[in-house]
This record gives structure tokens, C-alpha cells and sequence, in this order.
């Protein structure tokens, strides 16, 4: 793995997006490229100080399961080559293992988040209110105290600097539809 690649800025490719640690270019009308940087966030910031590799293991990581699962549910993967998008010898070694070339598809409005323990936005939902997006928890719980049972507790996807907002179950299917967020969470 080479150095940290805090940001990309490639040429010949318009830049739709960067977020907290993709970059996303528009490649053609059916393609784009991701390229997974090696930005650190933490509760929706990014650091200044990036992980060198990060990004390498991450699209490694998620490629391995794409192609475990592909029998399963289609994906978003291609086998187009990045040289044949990114033509500059030296970009593409600055960006490594980092990048892919996938299908363009529309993105879930909603992240979908399933939790096993009561911690962070979950945490701060459940001493306001005494549930999670909507869902009634026992009283008395600790923070990072195991829940009864797995919950489905999906969020907002925010824009970057912005925190992600926990809603519930309805929310998610007036944002996406209802038949896919029955799908999403699994019903």
C-alpha cells in the first residue's frame, strides 16, 4: 500500500461527490467511479489526519463480499478495467486498490443500521425519548448496554458536515417507498 490519499482530484472525470470518504466521478451515461480515499470521519467529521491504506482495505474488503454475494443480489460491480477510465499512468497509481468502475444505480435515501447495543445517536435518542426511532427500549438501560434484541434503526443520509438523523420505520418508507423498506429491513 502506498502513501495516504487524503483526497482525489483526477482529471478528464467531472467530481459528482465527496463525501466523508468516497469521491464519486461520472465516468459515462451507465458508469462512475469510486474511489475510496483514505479520509478518517468520526461522528460525521472528517479528520484532518487520513489512515495510509484505509482506503485499500476498505474496497478490498467490500469487494470480496460483492462478489461472495453476487449469487445472492446483484450489485453495483463492473469488469471494466480502470485503465481503460483513468488513461493517466500516474493517477492511477496514486489511487491504487483505492478505485472502482460500477453501474450507476440510484442510491437508498436511508442508512440502514442495525444495532445489537445502545450507543452513540441510538444512545442520545433513547435519554431523550426512552426509544430509538420510534422504538420503545426498557427503562434503566446503560449506555452501550447489549438491547434485548437486534433493532432496525435506520437514519437520514446527510450531506457532508451534517449529522445523520435517526427516524422511523414510517419515515423510511415515505422517503423510499414502503414495499423497499419492507425489503430493507428484512420483512
Amino acid at each position: 500500500m502506498g502513501n495516504a490519499l487524503h483526497q482525489s482530484d483526477l482529471t478528464g472525470l467531472k467530481l459528482l461527490n465527496r463525501g466523508k470518504v468516497r469521491d464519486i466521478y461520472d465516468v459515462d451515461a451507465d458508469h462512475l467511479l469510486i474511489v475510496t480515499s483514505d479520509r478518517l470521519s468520526a461522528f460525521d467529521v472528517i479528520l484532518s489526519q487520513p489512515i495510509p491504506g484505509k482506503g485499500e482495505v476498505l474496497t478490498r474488503v467490500a469487494n470480496f463480499w460483492f462478489k461472495r454475494t453476487e449469487s445472492i443480489i446483484a450489485n453495483h460491480l463492473t469488469d471494466t478495467p480502470l485503465q481503460d477510465i483513468v488513461t493517466d499512468a500516474g493517477e492511477r497509481e496514486l489511487l491504487g486498490d483505492r478505485a472502482i468502475v460500477v453501474r450507476k444505480l440510484k442510491p437508498l435515501p436511508i442508512e440502514a443500521i442495525v444495532r445489537g447495543y445502545i450507543i452513540g445517536s441510538g444512545w442520545k435518542d433513547y435519554q431523550k425519548t426512552g426509544a430509538v426511532c420510534g422504538i420503545e427500549l426498557p427503562q434503566g438501560l446503560q449506555m452501550a448496554d447489549k438491547l434485548p434484541e437486534d433493532l432496525y434503526t435506520p437514519s437520514t443520509k446527510a450531506e457532508m458536515g451534517e449529522h445523520d438523523a435517526n427516524i422511523d420505520f414510517d419515515r423510511t418508507g415515505d422517503l423510499g417507498g414502503h414495499e423497499l423498506a419492507d425489503q430493507v429491513r428484512g420483512n
